[in-house]
Order: structure tokens, then sequence, then C-alpha cells
């Protein structure tokens, strides 16, 4: 289904809205304007949805504010709201993140991250006491990490939603392993980044040669790199 076909469903739904409860168009290329006609429809008190999923719809900062926007128009009904897999920025995620702080909204379930990327997001919020996607610095210097937490953080770095430009990493116990994760997200979602330290960990020469393999990527625009290790030889660096 695409935006026209959305449409047409809208409209229908506004000739009869109070019965449905339970709406699932994920995975159809709505787009922008295919949600903002939802939008419309969800602002009309007589429309009683409580859960909508909308998972890779092609949503972005447009269509994220057209939700936000009706949702605190009309608060009272939507209980669960499935957002994955859409681009919505920065700016996309601050309107959902405002929306949660609205006393009348009640919404008790929002999905717009990967498993994987929600639970390095909550625990960064709970050793930073900062929502990294709404940050374009994030400091983990000296948290003992280690591979397994790494691997999260790795995750959220995949994440379409992470804009960071500045990541430290520096003392956080990690081997070659977690230098290979990190590298693999950041080949997923390499633009964005313009600083990054990884000194002080156990990194030794293969994690630095996946780190060179990254480099050569043309969309990855690093511009200061910090990688002071006892564990990689003068000839690998």
């Amino acid at each position: 289904m695409t935006d026209e076909g959305c449409s047409d469903v809208t409209s229908a739904l506004k000739s009869n809205p109070s019965h449905l409860r339970e709406l699932d168009l994920s995975r159809n290329k709505l787009g922008d304007s295919g949600v903002k006609n939802l939008s419309d429809l969800l602002k009309k008190p007589k429309f009683k949805l409580e859960k909508l999923q909308l998972s890779n719809c092609s949503v972005t900062e447009e269509g994220y504010k057209a939700l936000a926007s009706a949702l605190r128009s009309n608060p009272s009904h939507l209980i669960e709201l499935d957002l994955t897999g859409n681009d919505p920025g920065q700016s996309g995620v601050k309107q959902l993140n405002d929306l949660l702080q609205d006393p009348d909204c009640q919404l008790k379930t929002l999905r717009f991250l990967s498993p994987a990327a929600e639970k390095a997001c909550r625990y960064v919020n709970r050793v930073v006491g900062e929502n990294p996607f709404l940050q374009r610095k994030l400091n983990l210097s000296g948290h003992k990490l280690g591979d397994t937490r790494v691997n999260q953080i790795a995750a959220l770095l995949q994440d379409k939603h992470c804009q960071l430009n500045t990541l430290t990493l520096s003392w956080c116990d990690m081997t070659d392993e977690g230098c290979s994760d990190v590298t693999s997200a950041l080949k997923s979602n390499p633009s964005h980044l313009r600083e990054l330290d990884l000194s002080g960990n156990k990194l030794g020469d293969s994690g630095v040669k996946i780190l060179s393999d990254l480099l050569m990527n043309p969309q990855f625009k690093l511009e200061k790199l910090q990688l002071v290790s006892l564990y990689c030889t003068a000839i690998t660096v």
C-alpha cells in the first residue's frame, strides 16, 4: 500500500470511526503524506483507536511531527504505538520524547527502536543520565563495559536514529571483539561520527586492522581518532 491506499482507508474510517481498536499498516510505503492523513483521523474524538502499528513505513521527521500533534490534541485513547524501522532524525525522536512527558498522554508502549538498541538506550540513560538519541556527544570513558556491553552499544550506533558526532569509549575493557562490533555498526551508519576515542583498550593488531578497513570507507567522515594502546604494534599502526 502507498499513501494513496492509506488515504482511502482513512476516508472510510472517518465515515465509520467508532468500532476500530487496532490497526496494523506495517511494511507499507505510506511515507509522510500517508501518515499525515492518518494523523488527521487520530485527532477525531470519535476515533478510539488503542493500538497502531506503523513499522517500516518510510516515515520521516514530518510524519513524526504530525503524529505527535494529533496525539496531543486527542490523547485519551491510543495506548500502543509502533514506529520501529522508520527514520525520523533527532528532531523526530525529540517529538516523541516531548509527547511522553505530556501528562495527558496515555501511551503505555511506544516502540521506535530495535530491541537491542532499546536495551542499550536504557543502559546509557542509567549510567550517564542522558538519552543518547537526543545527544551529539556520548562519553562512556572509564565504564567497564567489556565486549558484551560494547556489543549493546554497537546496536545503538547501528540504529538510524543515532546521530552522534563524538563517541568516547576509552578505558572500557574492550578487546578486538568489541572493536569489531563497533566498526560493523559504524559501517552501516557511517556518516555522522566525527570524533572517536578508543584509547586504553586491549585492541591489538586485528582490532586496528578492522578499524582501518572502516577508515577506507568514503562515507565514514571521521576527523579525530584516538587509539593509544599497549597492545598493537608500531608496524600495524
